[in-house]
């Protein structure tokens, strides 16, 4: 055997000496935790698809925010389920809405134990199910919908948003937003761009949690981005940043970790990764049947990402994970 393979192997050969030596090091820092909160329920709910994860009251998600803060989780995203939906979403920006009281709740517990970071988004609040306005034709109003986009970043920044997140993958809802939340005194609120959000088919058990289904059997490749091209994810992530993006996002993570490679080498903000509900779900039933040992490959994916080039995991498991960790 040559000097550089045993030195290689000498390395490997006890716990100790790997951890010395690890390349890439998962950390509790990385993670951030998805929330839902839904309106008019008195228990949480459990999602039959999402094991382990419910939709939240507001009491219960308070409980929880405590819970993952405990554990040295520092951030969560947060989304609600309204007890009503119209054609515009409208409850997205009511002062009054789930997420915004939701915020308020968390605000007035955490003080700022944690960052708080609410999806800004229409498809939870629509009774059609897409991310905006629709026309007469079924097509997506871009321009009427970052208008609506705009009111809810100042609504979440109102409430206690330290973070917002546009998910809807409109042109300019970036700069339309940051414009609003200068324009309203809210110039220290950030935005965390969902910039490289792909039309993937990893989302099913989110929109079961968010009670979201697209009328008529639609979808929305129209304006989430096609998951053949990595050349158009950068393209998006270059427009993001130059409107005000403070922090990119790619979703979802395992099958785009060449995308988020990409990303961290050719941008200094940064780089987020959303390990999303159908990854998270995959990886729960193969351990519920014994295929797998479910808390090692979850530690393996989640580093996986990092490795990638992730500074931020968004993920089902964060909880799970962070209790592993400090153990």
């Amino acid at each position: 055997m040559s000097f550089p393979a045993q030195r290689l192997r000498r390395l490997r050969r006890t716990p100790a000496l790997r951890r010395l030596v690890a390349e890439t090091r998962l950390g509790v820092d990385d993670l951030v935790a998805p929330l839902f909160v839904r309106e008019g329920i008195t228990e949480p709910q459990p999602i039959a698809s999402l094991p382990g994860v419910v939709q939240h009251t507001r009491d219960s998600l308070v409980k929880e925010a405590h819970r993952l803060s405990s554990l040295g989780v520092p951030a969560l995203v947060l989304f609600g389920i309204p007890s009503r939906k119209d054609p515009e979403g409208s409850e997205a920006w009511n002062p009054n809405g789930i997420v915004q009281l939701a915020l308020k709740d968390l605000r007035d517990d955490l003080d700022d134990a944690m960052v708080l970071i609410p999806d800004l988004c229409l498809d939870e609040y629509t009774d059609h199910g897409h991310c905006g306005i629709v026309r007469p034709d079924g097509t997506v109003d871009n321009d009427a919908t970052i208008e609506l986009y705009a009111r809810t970043a100042v609504a979440q920044a109102e409430a206690g948003a330290d973070l917002v997140a546009p998910s809807g993958m409109m042109d300019g809802q970036v700069g339309a937003i940051r414009n609003a939340l200068d324009g309203g005194g809210f110039n220290e609120t950030g935005i965390l761009a969902y910039a490289a959000k792909f039309a993937s088919a990893l989302y099913g058990p989110f929109r079961d949690a968010v009670d979201v289904t697209i009328v008529g059997g639609g979808d929305r490749k129209g304006y989430q981005q096609d998951w053949h091209n990595r050349g158009e994810a950068l393209a998006e992530v270059r427009a993001d940043i130059a409107e005000g993006a403070d922090i990119v996002m790619v979703k979802p993570a395992l099958a785009y970790l060449d995308v988020i490679a990409a990303v961290k080498a050719s941008t200094d903000v940064p780089v987020a990764a959303y390990h999303v509900s159908g990854e998270y779900s995959m990886l729960k039933a193969a351990a519920e049947r014994g295929w797998i040992d479910g808390e090692a490959v979850a530690l393996e994916h989640l580093t996986a990402i990092k490795r990638a080039g992730a500074d931020i995991i968004v993920t089902y498991l964060a909880g799970e994970v962070a209790e592993s960790l400090n153990g």
